[in-house]
């Protein structure tokens, strides 16, 4: 079953000309490549005009496997808790991305908690919004997108592991992509303040931390769940090193610093 686009032309450019000039634009916003492989790279999903950005310049320095595991936010409230999109392939303007059949195959069979399931990501943004930057870096590229609604510390850190090991497994390279914008609707400096609370460490390669400190601290970010799970995969690969390369509010763009949303690229390897 193959996924159509349901926020092309809305957050980002629903033309395919315009669409890859506007990616390339971000993604040459990037320094430098890194010259080692990319264990987990976490990126936000708002509109490009927001958080394109970051997003680009991220993924841009990224180097990236030719198949990516995608974790993402369940912000609909459908599907299962770890809702994998088993087959097919996830369409955007003028290309699409294949599901790795052989990887979603190996990660159902890891853990009973990842099901296969379309519902959730039907409505979903999260994940589509990276789609475009993936395509244009190697059109090549195989996806399995999961979407994560579990609240639970304990099965985050039992899925990831499970994850993890099956990536280690695999025949063939894999990266993780995790979706995730960081603090929501309080101003500026409040936003910079408590992602700073939440990114410390995500860069120290604490998953557990990073659950428990958005959680007690009640900071809106909304791929937490997915970034738990995709830190203890990457701990589970042998993940040494994270940076934070990238980090922006939506007040930069808009002018409004009174309630502005925070954008966080990490790299991991």
């Amino acid at each position: 079953m193959d996924r159509q686009p349901i926020v092309a032309g809305r957050f980002y450019e629903g033309r395919p000309e315009q669409l890859n000039a506007l990616v390339d634009g971000l993604l040459g916003l990037a320094e430098t490549r890194r010259d080692k492989r990319t264990l987990l790279a976490m990126v936000p999903h708002a509109g490009y005009v927001y958080s394109g950005a970051v997003c680009g310049k991220t993924l841009g320095m990224a180097d990236l496997a030719p198949t990516v595991l995608l974790l993402g936010p369940n912000h609909t409230g459908r599907g299962e808790r770890f809702a994998l999109w088993p087959d097919g392939a996830w369409n955007i303007p003028g290309g699409s991305l294949d599901v790795n059949q052989p990887l979603a195959r190996a990660l159902l069979a890891a853990d009973p908690a990842i099901r296969p399931d379309t519902a959730a990501h039907m409505g979903e943004h999260s994940l589509e919004v990276i789609l475009p930057f993936l395509h244009r870096i190697n059109p090549a590229t195989t996806i399995v997108p999961v979407s994560i609604a579990s609240p639970s510390l304990d099965t985050l850190r039992q899925v990831g592991q499970a994850m993890g090991r099956v990536i280690a497994a695999h025949d063939a390279p894999v990266s993780i992509v995790v979706s995730s914008d960081m603090s929501h609707y309080i101003s500026h400096e409040d936003a910079k303040k408590m992602d700073s609370l939440a990114l410390d460490p995500v860069v120290t390669l604490n998953p557990g931390a990073l659950y428990e400190t958005v959680r007690g601290r009640n900071i809106s970010m909304c791929g937490v769940l997915p970034m738990t799970v995709g830190l203890f995969a990457a701990l589970e690969l042998g993940a040494t090193r994270a940076e934070l390369v990238a980090y922006a509010t939506s007040g930069q763009v808009s002018g409004d610093y009174d309630q502005v949303v925070g954008y966080a690229g990490v790299l991991v390897d």
